[in-house]
C-alpha cells in the first residue's frame, strides 16, 4: 500500500482539475487548477539528439503535437451506468473521493522528485496538472474519449495529464492489475511524457517519425519504454522516503503491483487477449517483459540519465 498523509494530499489538490461530469453529469465535481525549460546537454534533455541524428541523418528537430499515453485500446465504459439518486438538497457523495484525494498526493509527490532532479541539474521545473473526466474530453491534442486510456497531451499550452478514474476499474478487472502501486505507476508513467516534453524529447521523436515514417512504431516504443523507466525512477525515490509519521511511502509489494501492470498493458499481452498475431512491427508501446524491465532499470537506478532508450540496440527494447 502507498502511504500518504492527509496533509500532502490536501497539498497536491492543487494539481487536480476535476472536470469530472461535465458531459454527463453522472458525478459531483468540484477542485481546482494546477500548471519548463531544462536542454543541458548530456543531460536528459539531450541524451537521444545524437541518437535520432543518427537515426535519420537529419539535423535539430522541432515542434510537433498529438497525445502520449497509455492508447491501451480498451473497450470504453458503461454508458448505461445509473445516477444515483439524490435527496433534494443533500450533500453530493463522491465515490470516488479517496482516489481523488490519492491523485492529488502522487501528483505532488511525483513532482516534487522531478523538481529535485531538476534542481540539482541547475534548472527550473514547471508543473503540470492533472484533467479527471467523465467519458470524453475536449483537450489542445483534440477530442478525447475513454476508451484511449490515460494520455498525455503535449500540445502548446496544455501539458497536461488525462485520466477518466474509471481507467482503475479496468485496470483491476480487465487487466487483472490492481492495487494503488499499479495506480501510481499509470501517473508516474503519464508525467514521463510530460518530463520528455520539458526536455524537448517528445518534439524531437515526433519530428523523427515524420522524417522516417518506417521508424515510427520503433521510435514510438522507445519513448513509451523511457517513460516507463521515468516512472520507476519516482518508484525509486518514493522506496527511500516516508510520511510525516514516519511511515515507509512504499511497502512490500508495491513494486509488483506496478509490474504487474506495466506488463499488463504490453503490447503482445493486448494482442494475445484479442486474438491477434503478435506482431512486434506494429508495437507502439513496447511489449510486457520490456515495460517491466526499464520500469526496473528506473527503479534500481535511481537516476533518468539511465532511462535512455534511444541509445540501446533492438534487443534491449524488445523489438
Amino acid at each position: 500500500m502507498v502511504r500518504y498523509d492527509d496533509e500532502s494530499a490536501k497539498a497536491g489538490q492543487k494539481y487536480i482539475d476535476d472536470r469530472r461530469g461535465a458531459s454527463r453529469g453522472r458525478r459531483g465535481a468540484g477542485a481546482s487548477t494546477g500548471g519548463l525549460p531544462i536542454g543541458k546537454v548530456g543531460g536528459l534533455g539531450g541524451i537521444i539528439i545524437a541518437i535520432i541524428v543518427m537515426f535519420l541523418g537529419g539535423n535539430q528537430l522541432a515542434n510537433s503535437g498529438g497525445t502520449s499515453g497509455f492508447d491501451i485500446g480498451a473497450s470504453g465504459f458503461d454508458d448505461n451506468e445509473q445516477v444515483d439518486a439524490q435527496v433534494p438538497g443533500a450533500p453530493v457523495i463522491d465515490p470516488q473521493a479517496q482516489t481523488v484525494e490519492y491523485m492529488g498526493f502522487l501528483m505532488a509527490d511525483i513532482q516534487a522528485v522531478w523538481a529535485d532532479y531538476f534542481s540539482r541539474a541547475g534548472r527550473q521545473y514547471k508543473e503540470t496538472s492533472m484533467v479527471l473526466f467523465t467519458d470524453s474530453v475536449s483537450t489542445g491534442c483534440g477530442n478525447a474519449t475513454s476508451a484511449v486510456g490515460p494520455f498525455y497531451c503535449p500540445a502548446p499550452g496544455d501539458n497536461k495529464v488525462y485520466i477518466d478514474l474509471d481507467f482503475y476499474d479496468e485496470l483491476s478487472t480487465k487487466f487483472a492489475a490492481p492495487g494503488d502501486f499499479a495506480q501510481a505507476y499509470v501517473i508516474a508513467h503519464e508525467v514521463g511524457h510530460h518530463i520528455q516534453w520539458v526536455t524537448g524529447i517528445s518534439d524531437q521523436v515526433r519530428d523523427a517519425q515524420s522524417r522516417n515514417p518506417g521508424a515510427r512504431n520503433e521510435l514510438s516504443v522507445r519513448q513509451e519504454l523511457q517513460a516507463d523507466c521515468l516512472a520507476g525512477v519516482w518508484g525509486s525515490s518514493a522506496g527511500k522516503r516516508t510520511t510525516s509519521t514516519g511511515l515507509p511511502i512504499l511497502e512490500e509489494g508495491d513494486i509488483n503491483e506496478g509490474l504487474i501492470a506495466a506488463a499488463a498493458v504490453g503490447d503482445d499481452r493486448i494482442q494475445a487477449s484479442v486474438g491477434m498475431t503478435i506482431d512486434p512491427h506494429t508495437w507502439t508501446h513496447g511489449s510486457a517483459k520490456a515495460r517491466q524491465d526499464w520500469f526496473m532499470v528506473g527503479f534500481r537506478e535511481g537516476d533518468p540519465e539511465q532511462c535512455d532508450t534511444f541509445a540501446v540496440s533492438s534487443d534491449n527494447v524488445g523489438l
